[in-house]
């Protein structure tokens, strides 16, 4: 694992890059090559011969430097998304597909899809044959709590990916990579509490929105600013100020929950 020097309200001590390979492959698979940052990305390339680049959403802390990352390396690159998906001659080749299994570096991969983060967001299932890890980029953090991310982000879609890992029926207590923040020890329990804490917050949503005597609009009405930045307020009057904006965000996947979109 390399930490890229990105510290943030969002990023927490920085993006996490990991380095993957099974004992006595000589090629590796990097997740997450991060931001532009080019003595990170230099560092990152130096554990080659990289075989593979994968990335698990689109934000940039994790994706800014990929370009670049593939030019230091000329190894392709896949995602969820078509602009990260480029083959090793600079061709696209397909995005990253729900269940794909990759046999790469001596290791068995395969892609979850995990939206609700992002709509793009995925997890990684890495096995050696004889244990099994999961990258989790943003959709499981190692410190805090995720956001849900606009324009994408999504609380029904979210909650239906924590269950979907919690469903995954690997042996004993199973290690969290996450994209920020340190190991996850238990990524079983780290997903229940995180589900316990979404619909906790979504009570506190219902309550504010009682409080404030507001009504939701109708679908396909857009949601007012004034009752986003109430609800937000409300919910969310103890955290920093340097978190408000995804706050705000994460409000709004939650009002769009409840009113059904």
């Amino acid at each position: 694992m390399l930490r890229a020097d990105n510290p943030g309200p969002m990023t927490l001590d920085g993006t996490r890059s990991y380095v993957l390979r099974a004992p006595g492959s000589s090629g590796c698979v990097v997740v997450d090559p991060g931001p532009a940052l080019e003595p990170h990305l230099t560092e990152l390339a130096g554990a080659g011969p990289v075989e593979l680049a994968l990335v698990t959403h689109r934000h940039p802390d994790h994706t800014g430097g990929l370009a670049r990352f593939r030019e230091l390396t000329g190894a392709p690159s896949r995602g969820g998304l078509p602009e990260f998906s480029v083959g090793s001659r600079g061709a696209g080749v397909d995005s990253l597909a729900d269940g794909e299994v990759l046999e790469v570096a001596g290791l068995r991969i395969e892609a979850l899809a995990t939206p609700g983060h992002t709509a793009d967001s995925v997890c990684l299932v890495v096995s050696d044959g004889s244990s099994s890890v999961v990258l989790t980029g943003d959709t499981v953090l190692g410190r805090g709590t995720t956001v849900l991310a606009e324009p994408d982000g999504s609380l029904r879609d979210y909650l239906a990916s924590l269950d979907r890992l919690s469903a995954l029926g690997l042996p004993g207590p199973v290690l969290g990579l996450p994209g920020h923040g340190p190991v996850i020890q238990d990524l079983g329990s780290a997903v229940h509490a995180y589900r316990q804490h979404r619909l906790e917050r979504l009570e506190q949503v219902r309550a504010a929105l009682t409080g404030l005597g507001a009504e939701l609009p109708d679908v396909a009405s857009p949601l007012p600013d004034t009752l986003l930045d109430a609800v937000t307020g409300a919910v969310y009057a103890d955290v920093d100020a340097s978190v408000l904006i995804a706050a705000r965000s994460s409000v709004r996947a939650q009002l769009e929950y409840l009113r059904g979109r």
